[in-house]
């Protein structure tokens, strides 16, 4: 075939352009050519809860009723189970993780059943519900929180193997080894698009309260930490171990207060100084202070990005989200952006395969606090505890001075008159007039303390009620007072509010705090501040919390490792009958500038 010149010049100049575009594009630097196509990029989302404390389904054990408050909140873990699959599905389970921050066995008669009555270390014991709900749900990893503590090592060690998931503690040590108890952290791999893993790290921190909380079942075996300190030595180890993401567990506040003063070396709600003091994280998940924090950001001051705090709501009612933006960048993966939120479990269905699946377990717990022990000559109820010296209260402290007086007897601190401290600890507690439940005495005390007795002078009693009136709102004379405005001063909680059975005093809300405390007197007489007195005190207040004065230091004289409820409970098995006329008299009231308040 004849050849075509005309052809042959334009093909071989169209072939000359084309080598020439070649050669040109192999001298454009890789680094040029990399910015030309479009950046890889992967999200990912962290679900995180805290502070379960026992709640599985929505319901009040202490009222048998579903749960309700003043914000008509849901609670359980049945409604986060519908908030976990919702999220699993739009975002894809494979990019997803759930993690917790803490306080998961202890809280509610469910919990306390399976610890206590039905316990899971018994010989072919039950498995414990909350892990049962978790394992369903599907949990990748949960801190240890200070109320994993409350029933002892051996119902940690069991409720921990019945997991299928790690409980994380760094800070949680071997007291002899100074080796952690506990995983410190867990790791996995997030498949992407693009052939290359994402590696995630949970570092889990837990309080160093609970070496005073919970010192009758810790000392000796573990020693807790400082957060910051734990968290300068973990995570750099996981960002050399390959993590793409650092996320932190912490149960632990952000406020950098302690509720026990000074008395460890270490800030009790850390979880804001652990984002500022160190480098490498990115998200921290929140608990222990039982706040709604949505979102929160921090400044790192070595890096200057800022790390993402989130704190979902207590009991199951938020369920937080972080959502993760990350960019491969010279040959990894870089975190472009986090973001958190928290969705509200109110606006969701219970899950009905949790709700089967501790179906049993349910009716069970539910039949055991509905068991009547007892009668009641009168009514009580908590409403105006908080500020009226409710009879209510005063039945705590009548059981407790009576308990203290029985163990004493025969000692040498048998002469010396016993006092007690308590707590109106939920506003809604009451007994009927009648047949009176376990459920119904049990309210009164919903947390797991223990009792003990403490020596005291008059003048450091003194003391402890200036500081326990705090609790009051400065209020002048003259004009209505609001009861809704007049207690919590500076966000003390009721729990931090104490009444002394046994001495008459009262309490001036016009006057500033320490200075408040007026007529105070012992069996009819102004009191003597170098007397000594017994007081029959919660293992909590013993130990520091609510960092009132004197009594962490004061002498021991006898400890019982029965929790206070059960006291009181076996107290009523054993009368048969509460008379309130043996206890319900004013003992206390709030004045203005002597006029009483009500």
């Amino acid at each position: 075939m004849p050849l075509n010149r005309r052809k042959f010049l334009g093909r071989t100049a169209a072939t000359s352009a084309g080598a020439a575009l070649a050669a040109a594009a192999a001298t454009v630097p890789a680094e040029a050519r990399s910015q030309e196509r479009p950046p890889r990029r992967y999200a990912f989302t962290v679900m995180g809860t805290t502070d379960l404390h026992g709640n599985v389904l929505n319901w009040d054990y202490f009222t048998d009723a579903e749960f309700d408050d003043s914000a008509h909140n849901d609670v359980g873990l049945a409604k986060i189970s519908t908030l976990v699959d919702q999220v699993r599905k739009e975002k894809g389970r494979r990019n997803t993780l759930l993690i917790d921050a803490g306080d998961t066995i202890q809280g509610t008669q469910l919990s306390y059943y399976y610890a206590r009555v039905d316990p899971i270390t018994g010989a072919n014991g039950p498995v414990h519900p909350m892990a049962q709900a978790m394992n369903a749900i599907g949990y990748d990893a949960a801190a240890l929180g200070n109320h994993e503590f409350n029933y002892g090592i051996p119902v940690l060690r069991k409720f921990e193997e019945q997991c299928d998931f790690p409980l994380l503690g760094a800070n949680a040590l071997d007291a002899k080894t100074l080796r952690p108890a506990f995983p410190p952290y867990w790791m996995t791999r997030l498949r992407t698009p693009f052939g290359r893993d994402v590696k995630v790290a949970v570092l889990g921190l837990t309080n160093p309260g609970i070496a005073i909380w919970d010192k009758v079942n810790v000392q000796g075996k573990m020693t807790f930490p400082g957060l910051e300190e734990q968290a300068a030595k973990w995570v750099p180890r996981l960002r050399s171990m390959g993590a793409d993401v650092v996320i932190v567990s912490a149960h632990s506040g952000t406020s950098g207060t302690s509720s026990y003063g000074d008395q460890v070396p270490h800030v009790e709600n850390a979880a804001a100084l652990v984002a500022e003091q160190v480098a490498g994280i990115d998200a921290i998940l929140v608990g222990h202070a039982h706040l709604e924090i949505p979102e929160s950001r921090v400044v790192n001051k070595e890096t200057g990005r800022e790390v993402v705090l989130s704190e979902p709501l207590k009991w199951g009612q938020r369920l937080t989200l972080f959502d993760f933006e990350l960019e491969w960048e010279r040959g990894r993966w870089q975190v472009a952006s986090v973001s958190a939120k928290v969705l509200n479990s109110s606006t969701v269905e219970e899950d009905p395969r949790i709700v089967r699946l501790l179906g049993d377990e349910h009716k069970k717990v539910v039949g055991y606090v509905n068991q009547v022990i007892g009668t009641c000559s009168e009514a009580m109820a908590a409403t105006e505890a908080p500020y009226k010296d409710a009879p209510i209260v005063d039945f705590i402290n009548h059981v407790q001075s009576e308990t203290v007086k029985a163990a004493l007897a025969g000692t040498e601190y048998a002469a010396l008159p016993v006092l007690s401290q308590a707590s109106c600890f939920s506003r809604t507690a009451a007994i009927p007039a009648g047949e009176v439940t376990i459920r119904q005495v049990a309210g009164l005390y919903p947390f797991e303390n223990t009792l003990e007795a403490r020596v005291l002078t008059g003048a450091q009693l003194k003391d402890y009620l200036e500081f326990s009136a705090r609790y009051y709102v400065q209020t002048p004379a003259g004009g209505d007072v609001d009861p809704a405005k007049l207690t919590n001063a500076s966000g003390t909680p009721d729990y931090n509010y104490d009444a002394v059975g046994g001495l008459t005093y009262e309490i001036d809300i016009a006057k500033a705090p320490g200075s408040r405390i007026a007529g105070l007197s012992f069996d009819g007489k102004p009191i003597d501040g170098k007397a000594q007195f017994v007081l029959a005190v919660n293992n909590y207040r013993a130990s520091g919390g609510g960092n009132f004065p004197h009594v962490a230091t004061a002498k021991q004289v006898w400890a019982n490792s029965e929790e206070i409820r059960n006291t009181i409970i076996a107290w009523v098995q054993a009368k048969g009958t509460i008379d309130v006329s043996r206890f319900g008299t004013v003992d206390w009231k709030l004045t203005r500038d002597g006029a009483p308040v009500f």
